[in-house]
């Protein structure tokens, strides 16, 4: 594959930037440094342009079957939207559905992703327990064998619920491996109770979404999890966090010494509950659980992520089609829930975090590469730009302008709920290690992603960092 030489960029770490050149060979960076000479390479100007680690997604869902239907995006369309817009390594929910072994849900997972075709990016994933039995419990560690080093739990929807008590051996076990898991917290029994008001009160359509899932329920739900996770002295991941209450929970825990680590998406900090109440059953395409919040919700959010209180931006990418979501044009209940982003995260964060001052470009290092590759046992491989590391980078230019729209992305979806927006700052190349597969902002290569085997957890939150 020979050399290529990154020249005069400003490279991005988790704890500065400085201007420099970057030195990849084959599949490596094997030098970072002023004025680098190296008549074999390849020079590349990225001079005013920002170098960062590629970016990780570690919340996606390719090929999920949900409400009567799979998402639109498969593991190669959804791999391919994801190096389009500067993400170089993915880390979807593989499943284990009620009666199946977790290696039998790994087996589906790898079996769907090697299906489709080829990958576009590097891919894992987290194991969903949805069946707690001693069993299942001593087939954690051949998870963690298989390099499948983090898990997911859900406190809602019936075909993947814990109780409290199976929540709390969970939390045991996965201590004991140094591992930890990731969860869905609503209260699920309050939600359907309102959900069964709103139907009483004959509002069937998309209006009733968030009116029956409110951020009450996903804060009771938060708290709950902290409890279980102080008593069982064990650390836990808050998924799509989406609101100050339960925001609140989590730094109240952390007071309380539990090691509680936050993740929050674009769609919790660019849109908000107002678009329920589109007419023409529009308020559809906006569909997600936990649902769209308030714009205070959005600066609570964006405040939360500038101090270190959030650790992670992810995308929680689950995309469906404008037809798929007419499946519940009759009951809300049953319209598809889960918006496309995984495109789009890195040119909107930039954008509208870094463009606007809302963050620094450290931090937007960190809650999209670095924190996520400790996290989740691939640091220095990912996360980085260092000596050794994989090749992995993401070029921004900070001038350079996109308008978002759906008829000319790559993601294998007709709808994004971005539609129209502009932006300033916008990825121009992607290197997936080593590979040039976006230049000029195009997706030219495609197929060179790779399975990887984690690690274990290596990141301690500190609070403000």
């Amino acid at each position: 594959m020979g050399k290529t030489c990154l020249k005069g960029g400003i490279i991005v770490s988790g704890s500065g930037t400085r201007i420099a050149d970057l030195l990849i060979e084959d599949e490596k960076i094997v030098r970072v440094d002023t004025d680098i000479s190296d008549p074999d390479a390849e020079e590349i100007d990225c001079t005013g342009k920002y170098i960062f680690p590629g970016f990780i997604d570690a919340h996606t869902h390719f090929n999920l079957h949900v409400a009567g239907t799979v998402t639109s995006d498969n593991f190669e369309t959804g791999t391919a939207a994801a190096i389009a817009g500067g993400t170089t390594f993915v880390i979807d929910f593989g499943t284990q559905y009620h009666g199946e072994t977790l290696k039998e849900g790994l087996q589906n997972w790898h079996d769907m992703a090697n299906e489709n075709g080829p990958n576009s990016c590097d891919y894992s994933y987290h194991m969903s327990i949805s069946e707690w039995n001693p069993k299942v419990r001593d087939e954690v560690d051949d998870m963690m064998e298989a390099g499948i080093t983090t898990f997911k739990i859900y406190m809602t929807y019936p075909a993947m619920m814990l109780n409290d008590g199976e929540i709390y051996e969970v939390l045991k076990k996965l201590k004991e491996v140094h591992s930890f898991t990731g969860c869905h917290c609503e209260n699920a029994p309050v939600i359907d109770a309102l959900i069964k008001e709103q139907k009483e009160l004959g509002n069937f359509g998309p209006s009733a979404h968030p009116r029956s899932r409110p951020d009450t329920m996903e804060a009771e739900a938060v708290h709950r999890l902290m409890v279980i996770a102080k008593e069982a002295d064990a650390p836990v991941m808050v998924v799509h966090t989406t609101n100050e209450k339960a925001l609140n929970e989590i730094i109240r825990a952390r007071a309380e010494g539990v090691t509680a680590y936050s993740e929050t998406c674009p769609q919790y900090l660019f849109l908000d509950k107002s678009l329920y109440d589109l007419p023409n059953f529009e308020g559809a395409k906006y569909i997600c659980a936990p649902p769209l919040r308030t714009k205070h919700d959005q600066e609570v959010l964006w405040n939360a992520i500038k101090s270190g209180i959030i650790d992670t931006v992810c995308t929680d990418h689950c995309d469906f089609t404008l037809e798929q979501r007419k499946l519940g044009i009759d009951d809300f209940t049953k319209i598809p829930g889960g918006l496309p982003g995984v495109e789009t995260r890195g040119d909107l964060m930039f954008s509208e975090g870094v463009g606007k001052g809302r963050i620094s470009p450290e931090c937007l290092c960190r809650v999209l590469s670095e924190n996520q590759a400790k996290l989740y046992g691939v640091y220095p491989t990912k996360g980085a730009l260092l000596p050794g590391s994989d090749a992995d980078i993401a070029v921004i230019d900070p001038t350079r302008m996109k308008i978002i729209t759906a008829a000319d992305w790559v993601t294998n979806c007709d709808n994004t709920p971005y539609e129209g927006m502009k932006l300033r700052g916008c990825v121009e190349k992607v290197f997936l290690r080593g590979n040039l597969c976006v230049d000029d902002g195009r997706l030219i290569r495609r197929g060179l992603g790779r399975f990887v085997k984690r690690g274990v957890p290596n990141y301690t939150h500190v609070e403000g960092k």
